[in-house]
């Protein structure tokens, strides 16, 4: 018996004759039962959908957020929003070029400005994730078929070159919002990246001013040595005199002579720590360290901030630091949301068109066309346990954000609370730092005039010096520490920043 041939290589056949001006439509009606098992099937893959077989039962995020009244805030404190250039409010044009200088140079804002580049560029990437792909491809491959195989011969056993051009596309059918969450976890990363970027800019500005007024307070302590000096030596031409008089002693000399060289000992330490003041503001506006050399600082008057009674409700969203740790905990919350629907099955469409031929003489021939379309599902059934540890992960990172977010308004609480108390107490020091400075004057030139009388002794006078000099380092310290604490309060209440999205 002639065996049965399951396969023949006869000349291709002509198509079969169709309506005129049929074309592509006869070719649309013919695949209609076959877009009607394509459509079953997407019915299908939805079904699946519904049901995953995978569970993430028992797997949730614990942590809650603080509430605003739990941390102190009050909603009756109304305090006015610090306006984005605040320091200009110092009228110092030295300050101001200085931060305005920082801000452009700063290579930390740099760095802070590439990081929100790279999360807004991984939303465009999330966001395409959402959307269609399509792709071409052209192969040619040098192919001997096996003799062996299904092909029979003369295909089985020659070698054929095998070309395919085609176009393919693909979209996942989000059912389950794998894709939304995605976006959603990058939108937030990509708003705590811009909150970060400007609190950069927040620090490095009240960095740069805080900065200015230390070296203004080492010029005004500078300046209070520069005048006893002056005035020691003044003191010391006196004590020669009477020394030469006979009113004083040489113990008395040796005093005022031992009183130059300690306080140019004075003098030469804030030389050197003005220098290096210098040098930090140099650093922190990307200059060389000498180009400040000559830069000279004078304290200006104390601007007035208003108080508040206590700390306004609003500064949840008036802080940067607080509104880039609520983004987290957004992101956080998105990510468990995707590892969530990653127990559920994903559906991707796919379909192509184009030309395959054996020998690229017929690529391009009438009968080479090839098309399909229908859907992909993949449902997770057993995969040891990978998906339940991931959404135990992303649970704890959740916890972590939102603990993290909890300690970032407590510690921003109590920072404007410290400010807050710093201020007043501050203002109650120089009020009476005041009066003891003028009794402290009064005394000196009362002691000096005595000696100068020889009616009194070099020790009263060392002695009064030695209190009024005390009290106009505290003047000029209690000047720089009221301005510096009022940079810092400015900075702990948000410091300009403006928040560019509101969390619903």
């Amino acid at each position: 018996m002639k065996p049965q041939q399951l396969f023949t290589l006869d000349a291709p056949q002509p198509e079969p004759e169709s309506e005129p001006g049929c074309g592509f439509v006869c070719r649309v009606r013919a695949s209609l039962p076959a877009l009607g098992v394509i459509a079953v099937a997407i019915a299908s893959s939805v079904v699946l959908t519904l049901g995953g077989c995978a569970s993430s039962a028992g797997i949730a995020s614990t942590a809650q957020t603080l509430a605003p009244v739990n941390v102190g805030l009050d909603a009756a404190a109304v305090v006015p929003a610090v306006v984005i250039d605040w320091w200009r409010g110092f009228d110092d044009p030295a300050l101001n070029s200085l931060v305005e200088r920082a801000l452009a140079d700063n290579p930390s804002l740099k760095v802070a400005q590439a990081r929100l580049a790279r999360a807004q560029a991984a939303v465009a990437g999330a966001r395409a994730a959402d959307g269609p792909q399509v792709n071409g491809s052209l192969d040619a491959t040098r192919q001997r078929f096996s003799a062996n195989s299904i092909y029979p011969p003369p295909l089985g056993g020659g070698i054929y070159t095998l070309g395919t051009a085609q176009i393919g596309g693909s979209w996942e059918c989000d059912f389950v919002g794998r894709n939304r969450a995605a976006l959603e976890a990058a939108v937030g990363t990509q708003r705590a990246a811009q909150a970060d970027a400007q609190a950069a800019r927040i620090v490095l500005a009240s960095n740069v001013a805080r900065t200015y007024v230390q070296l203004g307070r080492l010029f005004e302590q500078r300046e209070v040595a520069a005048r006893a000096l002056e005035s020691r030596d003044e003191t010391l031409a006196l004590i020669r005199q009477r020394v030469q008089g006979g009113l004083d002693t040489n113990v008395e000399l040796r005093q005022g002579e031992g009183a130059l060289p300690e306080t140019r000992q004075v003098i030469e330490q804030l030389d050197e720590q003005i220098a290096l003041g210098r040098h930090a503001l140099a650093a922190l506006t990307a200059q060389p360290p000498n180009a400040l050399d000559a830069l000279s600082v004078r304290l200006a008057s104390v601007q007035a901030v208003p108080l508040p009674a206590a700390v306004p409700a609003d500064l949840l969203g008036r802080r940067a630091d607080i509104a880039g740790a609520r983004w987290r905990v957004e992101a956080a919350t998105s990510d468990m949301k995707n590892a969530q629907a990653q127990f559920y099955p994903n559906v991707n469409l796919t379909a192509f068109v184009g030309l395959s031929s054996i020998g690229l003489d017929r690529l391009l021939k009438s009968g080479s066309e090839q098309y399909g379309a229908g859907p992909a599902t993949h449902l997770p059934i057993f995969d040891s346990g990978r998906l339940r540890a991931n959404l135990s992960g992303k649970a704890t990172d959740r916890d972590a954000a939102v603990e993290s977010y909890n300690a970032t308004v407590l510690d921003a609480v109590h920072d404007v609370a410290d400010q807050i108390g710093s201020m007043r107490s501050i203002a109650r020091q120089q009020a009476e730092q005041v009066g003891a400075q003028a009794a402290a004057e009064s005394a000196y030139d009362l002691a000096t005039q005595r000696y100068k009388a020889g009616l009194g002794t070099y020790l009263t006078v060392l002695n009064a010096e030695l209190n009024v000099l005390t009290q106009r380092r505290l003047s000029a310290d209690l000047k720089a520490r009221a301005l510096d604490v009022q940079i810092a309060l400015i900075r702990s209440l948000g410091g300009g920043y403006t928040n560019p999205g509101e969390l619903s």
